[in-house]
């Protein structure tokens, strides 16, 4: 009950928490927070598929280097707002170190990753893919064998969680190698190929999955394995044997050494396209110069920061050359 010397502002302080905190029966309600980076081909789509999911009618602009949003929603009417924190990674496989930053081991049990794919450049998608993936696996298994000996409790359940998608009956299960965390591959541009009017339902199905992974809304529960449509395959759902073996000839077969299906399929794939190599992919500008976040300020004394730079390498070469070593 508010006091006859309560302020206005004890008031509205009082109001504030009285939303945020409880729900409806007065116990504490937890805010969830998730964590979901988006990565992948250069141009991809992956700012519009952002802006989608947290309806924001904004013109999308190229991605520089790792980029930050934010967005909320509640559960349920009169219930603190989730939060759902949105890191993207520009750049295609060019800055790739920036991943340290979105992967921690205070965020790992609640992040998730978005692959996005551009199908319109089959010779870059693999090799875009193969490098993304294996950066990633490997700095998240990084902080679960640190959190290993931390908190093992905490790394045991994140391992076993992404072997419950497989069940144990399943034909692959020895063969397939779970992602450590939750991963959506998204291929984007479909509407390229099929001059359908069916890229907004498509849209509308990347929301949905998206705001499963950052809100815990309800997933989709279709599920679509014929390769003369847009697939929509969630984990668990598909199998080597009824995808079936890679197009290609015997002779070809014979001619392959794969020692998975997934090389196999890599082979085939990199035969019909021809893939760009990693060094190709390599954006080589420098964010620095970009004209669109020029500031007089910041550049004068970058400027000059360079020249200080550039004398100090100077002088340490020529003190380096001037020194007498004393021979083993």
């Amino acid at each position: 009950m508010p006091k006859a010397s309560d302020t206005l502002w004890d008031l509205a302080i009082a109001e504030v928490e009285k939303r945020e905190n409880p729900d409806d029966n007065g116990k504490h309600v937890e805010v969830w927070e998730k964590s979901v980076l988006f990565m992948g081909s250069k141009n991809g789509g992956k700012t519009t598929i952002i802006l989608r999911c947290l309806e924001r009618e904004e013109i999308p602009k190229p991605t520089l280097a790792l980029e930050y949003t934010f967005g909320r929603r509640a559960r349920r009417h009169n219930t603190p707002k989730d939060i759902a924190h949105f890191w993207e990674l520009g750049g295609g496989t060019s800055l790739l170190e920036l991943i340290r930053i979105p992967i921690t081991s205070n965020n790992i049990r609640s992040l998730a990753v978005v692959l996005v794919l551009d199908l319109s450049k089959p010779n870059e998608l693999w090799t875009t893919m193969e490098k993304l993936l294996q950066v990633t696996r490997n700095h998240v298994n990084k902080i679960l064998t640190k959190l290993q000996k931390t908190n093992p409790e905490v790394a045991t359940e994140i391992k076993q969680r992404m072997r419950n998608n497989l069940q144990r009956d399943h034909p692959d299960y020895e063969l397939v190698d779970p992602f450590p965390v939750p991963l959506v591959i998204i291929g984007s541009k479909y509407d390229i190929f099929h001059f359908t009017s069916k890229s907004e339902a498509l849209l509308l199905k990347a929301r949905v999955l998206i705001n499963h992974l950052a809100f815990g809304c309800d997933k989709s529960k279709s599920v679509s394995v014929d390769h003369s449509k847009p697939l929509f395959i969630p984990a668990g759902l598909d199998s080597l044997s009824q995808i079936g073996p890679p197009p290609a000839s015997d002779s070809d077969f014979g001619k392959m050494r794969a020692n998975t299906p997934l090389e196999l399929w890599k082979k085939v794939f990199e035969k019909t396209f021809p893939p760009k190599s990693f060094c190709d992919l390599q954006d080589t500008k420098d964010p620095a110069q970009d004209l669109r976040y020029a500031e007089y300020e910041v550049d004068v004394m970058r400027a000059q920061k360079n020249q200080e730079l550039e004398q100090y390498r100077r002088n340490a070469s020529k003190s380096w050359k001037e020194m007498d070593f004393d021979p083993d």
